[in-house]
């Protein structure tokens, strides 16, 4: 008899305006990595961007690329090497993977590796029913996380690295500027490190009422005719003073401005939404105010954190997904995370067949 043919399917994007659903072909895992049949895929501001613009920031396609890295799956083959893992086993994928030689590798930092590998970005990502990682950068879940909150933990763990750069503890007051998936996932960490009052801002109503059920202290809506001053002034009269630290999670220009304009003398501004590279910044109001500018990209050593979060209840990630689709309808959901169709805040793409008596797949 016959074996039954396996396909992979994927979401390929090939240019600008030119996604696509189709066959690849099937990975084989080398001797450190693992290969996963992969489940939960949630689509970040990135992937679209890929669609809409042919890439991000310094970041252009320049072939057809695999999108997809905010994942989960489950592993069906180990490599020779590996030992931490075995078949069956579900597991949440940190898409990052740094050379390991470098100096930023041996200090910690493999975020900023030169030679770096990134899912979706530097090379294939994942949103496909079958992949190849190293087994180091695959995180087994518990039990009681599900394959949904497994693929949050990527932007969760960017929230923690985010607001460990800006140096987020017990009594902080803080501001987030823009409520996406990144500023939501930021307010929810935040809040599980000690922050005493988080404030939001957006220009979206809808999300801000997300963050507030997500447990924002104030929010704030506002307009392209609302001046800097007047909005200053109404974020101190919301949190009562300040604050020690803003997280700026847009990537615009006026919303950079603001988190310099608004942060405490003495306090810090973390620069996290990827933006023009070229932007005016008020560097001397930072001067003069000893106001530190740091930066967080992406995330390292995060993902231990995330998941312990998520694990031991202190944060319910599973609130910021608003719409579910399979693969095949992986331009659907592109289209409602573009456009925020029908209240859109975070999508999942599910990879393989949902169970229908239970959807989510908690197990």
């Amino acid at each position: 008899m016959a074996q039954r043919k396996v396909t992979n399917l994927a979401g390929v994007v090939h240019g600008v305006e030119d996604f696509r659903v189709e066959e690849i072909p099937m990975p084989r895992p080398r001797d450190h990595e693992v290969l996963l049949e992969m489940d939960c895929v949630g689509i970040c501001g990135s992937d679209v961007h890929y669609v809409s613009h042919g890439g991000f920031g310094d970041y252009k396609l320049k072939d057809k690329l695999v999108l997809g890295h905010e994942s989960s799956g489950v592993v069906v083959a180990v490599g020779a090497d590996v030992t931490s893992l075995q078949v069956g086993d579900r597991v949440a994928i940190e898409p990052a993977i740094g050379c390991r030689t470098c100096r930023h590798c041996k200090a910690g930092r493999y975020n900023i590796c030169p030679q770096g590998v990134y899912c979706a970005t530097t090379g294939h990502g994942n949103l496909c029913n079958y992949y190849t990682h190293a087994a180091d950068c695959c995180f087994k879940l518990p039990a009681n996380v599900t394959m949904e909150e497994g693929a949050l933990l990527e932007p969760l763990a960017v929230g923690v690295h985010c607001c460990r750069r800006g140096g987020v503890g017990i009594g902080s007051t803080v501001l987030v500027l823009g409520a996406g998936p990144i500023g939501l996932v930021t307010l929810l960490v935040a809040k599980a490190m000690g922050a005493a009052k988080v404030c939001v801002i957006d220009l979206v109503e809808r999300k801000l009422e997300l963050a507030k059920t997500l447990g924002a202290d104030a929010t704030l809506a506002v307009s392209g005719h609302d001046t800097q001053d007047e909005i200053v002034k109404r974020i101190h009269a919301l949190l009562g003073t300040a604050p020690d630290i803003s997280i700026e999670c847009t990537g615009a220009e006026a919303c950079v401005q603001l988190g310099i304009e608004a942060t405490v003398p003495g306090g810090v501004v973390t620069l996290v939404g990827i933006g023009a590279i070229q932007q005016r910044v008020p560097i001397t109001t930072a001067l003069v105010r000893e106001i530190d500018i740091r930066t967080a990209f992406r995330y390292a050593n995060c993902y231990p954190a995330a998941l312990a979060m998520v694990a031991n209840g202190t944060i319910d990630a599973l609130q910021l997904i608003t719409h579910h689709y399979e693969l095949q309808e992986s331009d659907q959901a592109f289209n409602a995370a573009r456009y925020g169709l029908d209240g859109a805040v975070k999508v999942m793409i599910h990879c393989q067949p949902r169970n229908k008596n239970n959807p989510l797949r908690k197990v």
